[in-house]
Parts: structure tokens; sequence; C-alpha cells
């Protein structure tokens, strides 16, 4: 009786590391709640209408301050510990939402969604931070992975739960969501700090050596068999899934500020220069994609496809985030099993039809609301859309841009490929409203530009790296700088002759 009771009996690492994920869950929640809820004719009777340019700010205001104070999350969470830190961010989480739900005026909902964003970048990298570090190795790529899950799995009931609250004749339509916001947030503070124990690793680096072994115990992990070989061998284990060198990054914080500005120069260097860039620039371009405009202005997008009414865009945005939630979790599992270069580079080439076909059928004006077979070819390619993208670009470009890093630079590169893709995350988010007033089909036509962009620069210069071990990897990028400098040596000698 006892192998089959197992079963029902996970370690407790992986207990604790699915109520650290929760922190996903409150990050997804409010990307698909925050546009169907001001496509809501209630939400519009509160504030009134909102310009395109009011719109894109209130939605993407959060990602200002989130942006902000992720730089001070790891120093808090350094300071109070992995669980509190987690925790002090969901608290301020909570409280922007509750503010949310009970504004009154367009002012005190954008310092409202302000706050939001402040807890959200406190509790959003610790929480990964946090996993990583009490995971071993062999299991911390799946594990590693539950916010994610989470994230996609609260998109859907950000999604329905609207589509829940549309049809209620009262405010409450709108400020529901904000309130169970609110609830969750602080649920999840409670369970942080009540159930999550302190990390070993944060243990070790505070000094505190004699519950190091408690803490390892508490998690039913075995220090001895899991960590032989040091941490060195847990970045080599991970780094591939852009997970680890946050962990070690954040262990490692008694760096002065000179120290920290000179790691970031670094990555600038001659020789880390490509792989530096090559990161930076896929993580920033897979938000140009569209995912976003889709993500927080779903409602819109089918409603300017001739789905009119706010249940059958609110029904087809949850829909669409069952999509991406669905194709999520395969395209975890199985991201090891295909080429890292032909799933970006494939995924890109099909994302860019896409987006090619729906701005070419607006731009032909074919698409009429109450008529056509066009409207439903639009709507069709959104959820196609949705699909392509989850299972190639989100998983293969986040794993991509921190294994091509070099050891030496991994999280300084890893930072600024993360912030890059919060400025333009910002950005999409921002502007698509005002894109879509000003032209129906141009948002998709830069969408699907920059999808084709980023295709033909990954063909050109994106080496494949599956199966490869990261001294192998940085081999690739190491021979490509020496071919170059021995190119270089060569055309020199030669114009000397030629002279």
């Amino acid at each position: 009786m006892n192998p089959p009771s197992k079963m029902f009996h996970p370690p407790r690492y992986i207990l604790a590391s699915i109520i650290a994920g929760l922190g996903g869950f409150l990050f997804g929640l409010d990307t698909g709640t925050i546009g169907p809820v001001t496509a809501m004719p209630q939400f519009e009777q509160t504030f009134g209408t909102l310009s395109p340019t009011l719109h894109g700010l209130i939605v993407s205001c959060i990602l200002i301050t989130g942006a902000l104070s992720s730089f001070l999350a790891g120093h808090l969470a350094d300071v109070v510990g992995r669980p509190l830190g987690m925790a002090t961010g969901a608290v301020v989480f909570g409280t922007g939402a509750a503010l949310e739900a009970g504004s009154v005026h367009l002012a005190m909902l954008f310092v409202a969604r302000l706050i939001t964003g402040a807890g959200e970048g406190l509790f959003l990298s610790t929480t990964v931070v946090y996993i990583c570090e009490i995971v071993p190795a062999k299991g911390r790529g799946v594990v590693a992975s539950a916010p994610q899950f989470f994230i996609t799995f609260a998109l859907v009931v950000g999604y329905f739960f609207c589509y829940g609250t549309v049809n209620l004749g009262s405010e409450l339509a709108w400020r529901l969501p904000f309130a169970f916001h609110a609830l969750c947030a602080f649920v999840w503070a409670g369970l942080a700090v009540a159930l999550l124990p302190q990390s070993p690793r944060w243990l070790k680096a505070k000094g505190r050596l004699e519950e190091v072994d408690a803490a390892w115990e508490v998690l039913g992990v075995d220090p001895r068999a899991d960590l032989d070989g040091g941490e060195e061998r847990d970045v080599e284990t991970e780094a591939g899934l852009n997970r680890e060198p946050l962990a070690l990054r954040q262990t490692n914080t008694r760096q002065s500020v000179k120290e920290e500005v000179h790691m970031l120069l670094r990555v600038f260097a001659k020789d880390v220069r490509k792989p530096t860039a090559l990161g930076v620039f896929m993580m920033s371009m897979m938000q140009l994609s569209g995912i976003d405009g889709v993500l927080y202005y779903a409602p819109l997008l089918f409603q300017q496809a001739g789905l009119v009414s706010e249940s059958s865009s609110f029904l087809a945005s949850g829909l669409s985030g069952v999509v991406i939630f669905a194709t999520t979790i395969p395209a975890i599992l199985l991201a090891d099993r295909w080429s890292r270069r032909a799933s970006v580079i494939y995924g890109g080439l099909a994302l860019t039809v896409i987006m090619l076909v729906i701005g070419s059928l607006y731009a032909s004006n074919s698409v009429f609301s109450d008529r056509g077979a066009a409207r439903w070819v639009v709507v069709a390619f959104i959820f196609i859309f949705t699909f392509v993208y989850s299972a190639t670009w989100a998983v293969t470009i986040s794993i991509y841009a921190s294994e091509v890093q070099p050891i030496k630079t991994r999280a300084a590169a890893s930072s600024l490929g993360r912030s890059g893709n919060w400025i333009v995350n910002w950005i999409v988010a921002f502007t698509t409203p005002i894109f879509l007033t000003k032209s129906s089909s141009g948002v998709y036509f830069l969408f699907g530009a920059s999808c084709l962009l980023t295709s033909v620069v990954c063909f050109l210069w994106m080496p494949e790296t599956r199966g490869l071990s990261l001294e192998e990897i940085d081999d690739i990028f190491d021979k490509e700088s020496e071919r170059s400098r021995v190119s270089s040596f060569v055309n020199v000698v030669l114009d000397r002759g030629e002279k």
C-alpha cells in the first residue's frame, strides 16, 4: 500500500513551489481582466468615454511601476527573506486592486493601477527566484514553469470572470473583478507567510548556517544528493530555462552600485556583444509580435471584427485564453524536443502571414460587422495567432535568450533582456488602442513586419542550441568571434599589401 500512497504525497518542495507560483496567477489575472473591464459599458458610464490615449495609459501604466519596483525586489527579498518579500509585494498589489475596485474617478483609478504595478514588480521576480532556490536540479525545469502555468490559467479565469459580470446592470460589473484581484492577493500573502519556509540558499547567504539543513529537511530535499558540485552545477543545469541566473543574482547581492554598473556595462564587451544583442533583440521583439495587443485588447479586436455584443466579444476573449493555456502546457513539456532555430524562424513566418492576412482584409474594406465571411476569417486567425505564438515564441525565446549568454554575463544580460521586454510591452499596451482608432489595418501590418524582421535576423544570426551544453554554446560564439578577428586581420594585411 505504501507505493500507491506516495503518488498522493508529492515532495514538500513541490507544494511550496505551487504556492509560490500563485504569484503568476495574480499577474495573469490582471492581464486577462483589464482589457475586458475597460471595454464594459458600465465602466464607460462611471468614467465617461476614454480617448484612445487615456485607454492605453490606464491599461499600460501598471507596467511602468512594475518595471521600476522589480529593481528593488531583489534587495527587499535579501533583507526580509523570499516568502516575506513575496507577501509584501502581494499586499501592495492587493491594496492597489482594492483601490481600483473602489475608484470613483479616473485619477484614483490611475493611481491605484500604479500601486498595483509596484506590488507586481516586487513579487513576480522573487517568485521565480524562490522556486529555483528550493527545487532540486533534476526537476527544476518543469517545476520552475509553475508561474508561467498559472499566468496562462489566470488569463482564462480573468476573461471568463468578466464574461460573467458584464451582464450585471450596475458598476459591480467592473468593480467585482478588481475586488477579486484584491482577495486573491491578500489570501496569497497569508499563504506565503504561513506556509512557505525560508530558502536554504538565502539562509546560507545570510550566514545562518545552523538553519540550512533544517530548511532542506522541511522541503524534503537531500542537499548532499542534489548539490554535490556546488552552485556552479546548478547554473549549468538551469541557465537554459532563464531561471537560475536570477537565483544566483539575488543570492549574491552584496554588491556595490559601482560593481552593478560594471556588470551591466560588461554585457557590451566585444567578446559577448553578439549574444547580448541577440538575446535583448529576441526578448523585445516577442512583444512586438502583437501578443500583448491580443491579451490586453481582445474584446476590442473581436468587436472590430464583428462580434459587437459585449458578451460575444468577452466569450471569444475567454476562448483565446483557453487556447493559450492549452497550448502552453505541451509547449513547455516539449521545449527540448524540437529545434530552437526552427521554432523561432518558422513560428515567426507563420505569425507574419497571419497578421498580414488580417491587415489585408481590413485594408481592402472586406470586413463587415453584420455580414460576410471575412469577419470570421479575422476571428479565426486571431485564435490561430495565439496558438502559434504559444507553441513557438512564448517558450522558445525565453529559453534561448538566456542559454546563449556566457556564464560571466548571463545574469546581467538576462536582466537587460527582461527590461527590453517590459519596455516594449508597455509601448504595445499603450499604443494599440491609438493605432486601432487611426487605422483598422495598420497595427496588424506593424506586428506582421516585426515578426518578419525577427525571422530574418534569426535566420542570419541565430545558431542552433538544442541539445548542446552551455560550454558548447559558448564555443559557438567564441569561434564566430575568432573567425571575425581572423577575417579582420586578413583584411588589414591585404590592404597593406595593396598599398
